[in-house]
């Protein structure tokens, strides 16, 4: 009976944390619908985008763009409040040394989520785009882009490279909960680079200087992420395996 209690417990408390993340989530896009406008004006001024006249093809179009602003504001806004609340939900758990560690993953990931989003922006979204106009204009089209398509194309490219630069604090979180340790990362190294190759290769034009400029950084966060992993098993005390 009391173990019943405690499960019922965790899960109220689990519960009271979702709604939290929940109303902050919507209110973080209340706050992205106010600011759309100014946002999407200032992407439109990037270089790669500034000559690219934009145009709606039905009464939807500037709704959704705003929508999809609007979610990726919430979502870099939520993420800090969303971990913080995993974080708080699990501490009683914790030791304080283990409990002081992990509160750093709330700030580093927001870094973290916020450095994928500015590269994909500011490296691969430009890139993507100049192939994709050469592509068009080399059937002799006409080249007129609507809005919604645009800004599609733009989240679908910097969302998630967002989330993939959080992998060394998720294989860290793994690595502290017993999930994965140095010898399995080792082991999956050689599928790790294949996938992520594949990934750069998939939001990269199809040229090898693309592809390494979307691939390299990718597999950079993987080594850093086995890097971190090690160093955590070493300090405690954990078997690594030696190189080779």
């Amino acid at each position: 009976m009391e173990l019943q209690d405690d499960v019922v417990s965790h899960l109220a408390e689990l519960r009271k944390r979702l709604i939290w993340v929940s109303v902050w989530f919507l209110a973080a896009m209340c706050a992205g619908l106010y600011w759309s406008p100014h946002i999407l004006l200032r992407l439109k001024s990037h270089p790669a985008g500034e000559t690219i006249e934009w145009n709606v093809f039905s009464f939807t179009d500037g709704l959704f763009v705003y929508l999809r602003c609007a979610f990726l504001v919430a979502a870099l806004v939520t993420l800090p409040v969303l971990l913080y609340q995993v974080w708080a939900f699990v501490r009683p758990g914790l030791t304080p040394v283990e409990a002081k560690g992990t509160f750093r993953y709330v700030p580093a990931s927001f870094v973290l989520f916020l450095t994928g989003l500015s590269f994909g922006y500011f490296v691969v979204f430009p890139m993507m785009l100049r192939f994709m106009k050469s592509m068009n204009e080399s059937l002799g089209a006409a080249e007129t882009y609507g809005i919604d398509r645009y800004f599609s194309f733009l989240f679908n490219v910097v969302f998630p490279l967002g989330l993939a630069f959080e992998m060394p604090l998720v294989i860290l979180f793994l690595t502290r909960l017993g999930l994965l340790n140095p010898s399995r990362i080792r082991f999956v190294r050689k599928y790790a680079y294949v996938g992520l190759a594949v990934v750069g290769s998939c939001i990269s034009p199809p040229d090898f200087v693309s592809h390494l400029s979307v691939t390299v950084p990718l597999l950079l966060l993987f080594e850093l992420s086995a890097f971190i992993s090690v160093r955590y098993a070493r300090r405690r005390g954990l078997a690594v395996p030696s190189p080779g």
